[in-house]
């Protein structure tokens, strides 16, 4: 079978993870068994300036022509300050090379905020997502498309994918419930906000943990990923006198995710609402634990046919009321976990997420 070749554009590397490339890397992994060839490549903005990265794209069209170039967009890998107005150029040199465009958006919804630099910042990403959108040959969107504020009722070209957990699980989950029997229960924290966010995270965190192990009895507490280490010394501060267990990591190697994610009882998610683009939560449904964490505008399904236990943002007593509910019933705790084992299987294992990718880039 001759494998058809694709092209994964992406903008400027994060720091110190690129998500969007983990993501393009595993999806590359998925689709190799399905006939598809993905070549990562990148636009060196930031490195060369824009001319000079311009010049270099439009060479590289002349390879691309009929070809899928699927264009990775996060405000931020475009514009140092969430101003993308040049990724709309990025668009047009593909398609004056003859290459077929593909838009993932991994941003779905424009940045809020009050100021008037927010409103003109949000003006000009409503625009780029429009017009990038209206010129593309197919758009990915990573949240189901009724949910999207700007999107309006008919774009034959969009489709919804949701995304996976950028970790080597290979199967539903990478452990079952019923090997994690440990005295005291775990609850994971995979990464926390910097700054004023984080703060406020680490507020909900202590709030919903004292609970749960005032009434419940110890609990263990591992916080990891990005954020992790710069809250570390807040939550000791302030869980010095509850009962709580507690680990802080920085950021690990994706088994070493696996691993924690594993030995823990229940994800505890607090970053935002949940949805089907919050790589780190399905993190945690892919190893098949109960999440329990705030809803918002995008949780809708499939998210919500994983073992989630929803709360009301703003209601940090409903959070700890959950996270008790969860760590104190052993057969509840169960029936979330496989509920979580099933989603992932169905929704955002690589495997269920390449097909989808599949059908739409064989049309």
């Amino acid at each position: 079978m001759n494998e058809q070749r694709i092209i994964a554009l992406l903008g400027r590397r994060d720091e110190p993870t690129d998500a969007v490339e983990e993501y393009c890397r595993y999806l590359a992994g998925a689709l190799r068994d399905r006939g598809f060839a993905i070549e990562l490549t990148r636009v060196p903005w930031k490195e060369r300036g824009w001319t000079a990265a311009l010049r270099e794209l439009q060479e590289g069209t002349r390879e691309w022509r009929d070809r899928w170039v699927l264009l990775q967009y996060t405000a931020l890998a475009w514009s140092e300050r969430g101003f993308p107005c040049r990724f709309l150029r990025v668009v047009s040199k593909l398609r004056e090379g003859g290459a077929r465009v593909g838009i993932v958006y991994h941003d779905v919804e424009p940045y809020g905020g009050g100021r008037v630099i927010d409103l003109i910042r949000r003006r000009a990403q409503l625009h780029v997502m429009r017009r990038g959108l209206k010129f593309a040959d197919i758009a990915v969107f990573t949240v189901p498309l009724d949910v999207i504020s700007w999107l309006g009722k008919s774009h034959p070209n969009a489709t919804f994918i949701p995304v996976g957990a950028n970790l080597p699980v290979d199967t539903p989950a990478a452990a079952k419930s019923s090997e994690r029997q440990q005295n005291p229960l775990g609850v994971a924290v995979f990464g926390i906000t910097e700054g004023d966010t984080g703060r406020k995270e680490c507020a909900r965190i202590v709030d919903a943990v004292s609970f749960a192990a005032a009434r419940g009895g110890p609990v263990r507490l591992h916080a990891f990923g990005r954020g992790a280490r710069e809250c570390e010394a807040e939550l000791r501060k302030a869980l010095k006198d509850v009962a709580v267990e507690l680990r802080v990591e920085g950021v690990l190697p994706a088994e070493q995710v696996v691993s924690a994610l594993s030995s823990s009882d229940v994800m505890l998610f607090v970053r935002a609402p949940i949805s089907s683009r919050r790589g780190s939560a399905i993190a945690g449904i892919a190893c098949g634990l109960p999440v329990i964490a705030y809803s918002g505008s995008e949780t809708a399904p499939p998210i919500t046919d994983a073992g989630v236990v929803l709360a009301s943002p703003g209601n940090n007593a409903n959070l700890g009321e959950a996270l008790l509910r969860v760590l104190s019933d052993a057969d509840f705790r169960e029936s979330l976990a496989a509920q979580s084992r099933e989603a992932q299987r169905q929704h955002f294992s690589w495997d269920a997420i390449a097909k989808r990718y599949a059908e739409i880039l064989s049309r």
